[in-house]
């Protein structure tokens, strides 16, 4: 099929279709039609790519990660094993940004009630609700005016 027919197939943009290829994560097939820029013929196996490209990126995976764990499985070397491996990473990954996130919420429920109620005392410190989290973003990353996240 041509992008425009695997571009409806695996529901991406043509520029999302071409990023992917120019990335290695897509290898379509090219034809001799087209002139200098040939014609690419994607096949089953590639909207399968595509599909699994999609949930890596729902599960947070960066696509330079993808486009490494995609080279390992062309090239054989995505084991049960392995694969097994990336998932308990990405993982951790996912349970670190669930904690982060339910620290975020307090904060904002906390923050919500302040400013709906009679608003006195101090603002909830941004930072108190993060120190005990792991976290991705750094508690020297706040704001230590606003203590807000900058």
């Amino acid at each position: 099929m041509l992008i425009s027919e695997f571009s409806k197939a695996t529901e991406l943009s043509r520029d999302t279709v071409r990023f992917y290829v120019r990335l290695g994560l897509l290898r379509p097939r090219a034809t001799d039609k087209g002139g200098r820029r040939p014609y690419q013929i994607f096949t089953d196996e590639d909207v399968q790519a595509a599909k699994i490209i999609r949930v890596a990126q729902s599960l947070g995976m960066p696509l330079k990660e993808i486009a490494n764990i995609a080279k390992e499985r062309r090239e054989g070397r995505m084991t049960r094993k392995r694969s097994a491996e990336v998932l308990r990473g990405q993982l951790a990954v996912l349970e670190i940004k669930a904690t982060e996130l339910q620290a975020i919420t307090a904060y904002l429920r906390d923050e919500i009630a302040w400013l709906e109620g009679d608003a006195t005392g101090s603002l909830a410190d941004f930072g108190d609700y993060l120190k005990n989290a792991p976290r991705s973003i750094p508690y020297e990353k706040l704001d230590s005016h606003s203590q807000h996240p900058v």
